[in-house]
């Protein structure tokens, strides 16, 4: 008879760390399989209407223009991806300032609160032609635009986290004797980060929305002002080349700060 338990804590343990090995791979696999069904989907119903391809072109005349435009296709997709990534450190930052503002000094939450709402009431291409004036048709803009847009669920996340910690905790430190920095450093901080690392994955997915928009109202570079190009000349396999390229990159910001908050922050 095997010695093998089920309840032994060393065979569990490395179940553990085979389950966790795995899961990456697995997580690449289904997203692969579906990536695909959505491609036989598509060229499916192109094939089945016969569409022509100045409406909606094939998977296959997309791929080709992703190779033929591969060069003017990195240019504005570097230009895009910083205006996300600045923009994104910048909303964070902003976020976690408010965030903490409001927990430390009761009466701003007062006046902050009505700030984030209207920061999110008003649409954010009624914003852009007035960042557009102010900052220039540059980056700044539209890195301003994807940090107001992140702006809202990066800080109500990190307020509503910091302010829900359990009563306990924070009764016990102060039995212990610890100022207000120890206590958000050693319970609220941590008590926070799975509420934050919601906003942050929320924050990664729109963030290229502001980026988009402004590059739609006034640039000269970016994926937004590419397709508006190729809209103008009706290229619309060069469209979908770049919103396939768009569609890539949230993805992969989104998993790479997916990987990093679990490593990072273990939730």
């Amino acid at each position: 008879m095997s010695d093998f338990s089920p309840l032994d804590p060393a065979s569990h343990r490395a179940n553990l760390v085979m389950a966790r090995s795995t899961a990456p791979l697995s997580k690449f696999l289904t997203g692969l399989g579906c990536f695909l069904f959505i491609l036989l989907l598509w060229q499916i119903l192109v094939s089945a209407l016969a569409l022509p391809n100045f409406i909606l072109p094939g998977p296959m005349e997309v791929l080709e223009k992703l190779f033929q435009r591969y060069d003017v296709l990195l240019k504005h997709t570097l230009v895009t991806a910083q205006e996300i990534i600045y923009g994104l450190i910048l909303g964070l930052t902003m976020g976690l300032f408010f965030a903490l503002q409001m927990l430390f000094f009761k009466p701003l939450k007062r006046w902050l609160l009505p700030i984030l709402i209207v920061s999110q009431a008003i649409p954010v291409f009624a914003l852009a032609p007035i960042l557009m004036l102010w900052l220039g048709y540059g980056m700044a803009s539209k890195i301003l635009m994807a940090a107001i847009i992140i702006f809202f669920p990066v800080t109500t996340c990190c307020y509503d986290g910091l302010r829900n910690t359990p009563q306990g905790y924070l009764d016990l430190v102060q039995t212990m004797g610890a100022s207000k920095w120890q206590r958000l450093r050693y319970v609220q901080w941590p008590a926070s980060l799975p509420t934050l690392a919601s906003g942050v994955r929320i924050a990664v997915v729109i963030a290229p929305i502001g980026a988009i928009a402004g590059e739609w109202v006034g640039s000269s570079e970016g994926l937004g002002y590419l397709m508006l190009q190729a809209n103008a000349r009706m290229m619309v396999d060069e469209m979908f080349a770049a919103l396939f390229i768009l569609s890539g990159l949230s993805v992969t910001l989104y998993f790479v700060s997916d990987f990093l908050l679990k490593r990072y922050i273990h939730w």
